[in-house]
């Protein structure tokens, strides 16, 4: 029984949001490297990730009660919500939903990004990565194997502060039984029971 503990207290000091293709597969544990397949997205905002769980349910009501005789899920919902501070060729895609960054011509230094009135879908796959306590003795990873950009924050342009892409990031199903996200942590408060 855990009861009152402070040493079970997280707080997610720094960390990181890291991007792939679906099916790319993550670590394994929580020390082995991304590999090169995850791009590392780089600075975000200090408000870090807001996970976001929301389900919808229908009762089934029946005429010998006035209280529901059982709820069903109808819907769930798993989102990951974030600001991501750099512009590049990983942030500008993901932000507005697919394509890619292109050299106008070679060598010139101008790049050029369309964006298309039907982008299409961009499936990718996310990691989160974060660590509290010196030294990282603590580390948790949360990866979504395939998932979705699904709202995409307004953009402030101004003097006052850093352009920041927000965007809210919403986890599908890989497949018929595998798992929607994964915890990976590295952290003695699970083993103490």
């Amino acid at each position: 029984m855990s009861g009152m503990n402070p040493s079970e207290i997280r707080v997610a000091g720094t960390g990181r949001i890291l991007l792939a293709k679906v099916g790319t597969d993550a670590p394994a544990d929580t020390t082995a490297d991304w590999g090169p397949a995850w791009h590392d997205l780089g600075y975000t905002s200090t408000d870090g990730v807001k996970f976001g769980r929301k389900g919808k349910t229908a009762n089934i009501d029946t005429w010998q009660s006035l209280t529901p005789a059982r709820t069903i899920y109808t819907e769930r919902e798993l989102t990951l919500k974030f600001g991501m501070l750099q512009l590049n060729e990983d942030t500008l895609p993901f932000f507005f939903g697919g394509g890619e960054v292109v050299e106008s011509a070679p060598n010139s230094g101008l790049y050029k990004y369309d964006i298309h009135s039907d982008q299409g879908e961009d499936e990718r796959a996310l990691g989160v990565e974060f660590t509290d306590g010196p030294g990282a003795e603590i580390r948790y990873r949360f990866v979504v194997p395939r998932g979705l950009v699904t709202v995409s924050d307004d953009v402030d342009l101004n003097r006052k502060g850093a352009v920041k892409l927000g965007v809210t990031f919403t986890a599908m199903a890989a497949k018929a039984d595998a798992p929607l996200a994964t915890w990976l942590m590295k952290d003695k408060s699970f083993g103490a029971k």
